[in-house]
């Protein structure tokens, strides 16, 4: 495994839980689960429906106030944390250590259908709704349902009307990043 070393028992079996895949605390409304008793308490806050923190940027509301400060450095444009291997910054450490399995080509996790294979076991559950055609994430305006989450989090913004990205050059606004990002091209060809 790893050359880590703990002073608790405890601390020691929440530590082996990264490199076993176990999350033995599941959230019982999605299909999230989780190392540790406190990170699904955490979690589930986002099932409460109250949302407490309000960007003050684009009226995003979020249920914990660590999340809107992460959803924050979309406007900001910070990436405070950076791959030492090939420098590539990010906004969010849990996208840094994702992208550190490029480096190392780990992949633990295999489909027992196609035979692909995962550096995460969480990615490996999402590939196995290929298969399963299962899609858990339903929208509670027309049902529409989905097989990830973020995809029926961006669907819903079609019903809300909200579009939390916006170009800094013509202010125009869309509901996903990806858009907005093809969108600024046309900015840079005008400008060069």
């Amino acid at each position: 495994m790893c050359s880590k070393s703990f002073s608790e028992q405890g601390t020691l079996k929440i530590h082996q839980r990264i490199h076993s895949g176990e999350r033995p605390y599941p959230c019982h409304v999605c299909d999230k689960s989780f190392r540790q008793r406190s990170h699904l308490k955490q979690h589930e806050h986002v099932h409460s429906g109250i949302l407490r923190y309000s960007c003050d940027v684009c009226d995003m509301s979020f249920s914990e106030m660590g999340t809107l400060k992460i959803h924050q450095r979309i406007h900001s444009g910070e990436q405070m944390y950076t791959c030492d291997v090939c420098n590539k910054s990010f906004s969010e450490n849990s996208k840094l250590k994702k992208h550190k399995h490029i480096h190392s080509r780990e992949r633990s996790y295999s489909c027992g259908i196609c035979n692909k294979s995962f550096s995460w076991h969480n990615k490996l559950k999402r590939h196995e709704r290929v298969h399963s055609g299962e899609r858990p994430y339903s929208c509670n305006v027309c049902n529409k349902s989905f097989s990830e989450h973020g995809t029926l989090k961006i669907h819903q913004r079609i019903h809300s009307g909200l579009r939390p990205y916006s170009c800094d050059v013509c202010k125009q606004s869309f509901r996903q990043w990806t858009h907005l990002k093809q969108h600024q091209v046309v900015h840079s060809r005008i400008i060069h």
